[in-house]
């Protein structure tokens, strides 16, 4: 069957919203890249369990998605403050690779308790029907309208905070040169606590986003992790704004390969994104290439 430039489009608008949603946690991994400068394998993981807070705090409240939203971001800082607190702090020191190694013992921690505590079985939220929003041809699935621009005010409000308070300010003195942020007597323990509660907020939300689109499990966060970590890579490591810019255009890019490659193969086009990247600039897209001086 041919398709014509409406059914693109209607592709474009569905990989648009996943995009948006994927770039909930590639905004966290760059964030800790930028400040503690390793990947952080475990962010899948912080997803899922801002995901089971939120649910939890739905079903409690009998179904308030107002609720939910302060479960999951509740549940998200908390994990993202213990992360700090009980592995990474004691390990601060070491290098890059130990912090990645680290991470990736942290994420399958976490997914064993999230396990154990709450089973294996995939849970949901009670949504209702709603009929699509139709502009002309293109038809928008209002739960993806939701889920987009919650994901848009909750970049907005991470961007505000990294660029209008103090706190942003440290933070991005941190990402600039950490050694001479303390030398200055910037508190980086402190610092780095705050960055670990961002980052923890981020994935909780992304967790409550994850678990409306789709479910919630303790493996719906690592399900997004490689896409993320693309997009991250793609954006450019340590770069917000590239973080978000490359998982809009690889859930965009995505969605419009799906009629030529199948709905299967259409995530491996992610990592051949990355993949060419990287060969052509390996700062990523959108990150100035800083020469030896």
């Amino acid at each position: 069957m041919e398709l014509g430039w409406a059914d693109f489009a209607n592709l474009a608008v569905n990989g648009l919203a996943e995009g948006l949603l994927v770039a909930l946690p590639a905004l966290a991994v760059t964030l800790v890249f930028g400040v503690a400068r390793f990947p952080n394998a475990a962010t899948g993981d912080l997803v899922s369990v801002g995901g089971f807070g939120a649910f939890g705090a739905y079903r409690l409240s009998g179904g308030s998605f107002l609720a939910a939203a302060v479960g999951g971001l509740v549940a998200g800082i908390a994990a993202g403050w213990a992360s700090w607190m009980l592995v990474f702090k004691p390990v601060a020191r070491h290098n890059g690779v130990t912090l990645l190694l680290t991470s990736i013992g942290l994420g399958f921690l976490v997914r064993a308790l999230l396990g154990l505590g709450f089973g294996q079985e995939h849970n949901m939220f009670e949504l209702p029907l709603m009929r699509a929003w139709n502009f002309g041809p293109v038809a928008i699935n209002p739960m993806d309208g939701i889920v987009a621009v919650s994901a848009l005010l909750t970049m907005s409000a991470v961007f505000m905070l990294m660029y209008m308070t103090p706190v942003g300010r440290i933070l991005r003195a941190m990402a600039d040169n950490g050694d001479l942020a303390r030398v200055v007597g910037i508190n980086t323990g402190r610092a780095n606590a705050s960055m670990w509660c961002l980052v923890g907020a981020v994935c909780g939300i992304a967790g409550l986003l994850v678990g409306v689109k789709t479910l919630v499990s303790p493996e719906a966060g690592t399900e997004l992790l490689l896409t993320a970590f693309a997009a991250a890579v793609v954006g450019g490591l340590g770069n917000p704004i590239g973080a978000v810019a490359g998982a809009v255009l690889l859930g965009v890019f995505q969605e419009l390969s799906t009629p030529f490659v199948g709905f299967t193969y259409k995530i491996a086009l992610s990592y051949v994104i990355m993949l060419l990247v990287l060969l052509w600039r390996p700062q990523g897209l959108f990150n100035r290439l800083q020469g030896a001086r």
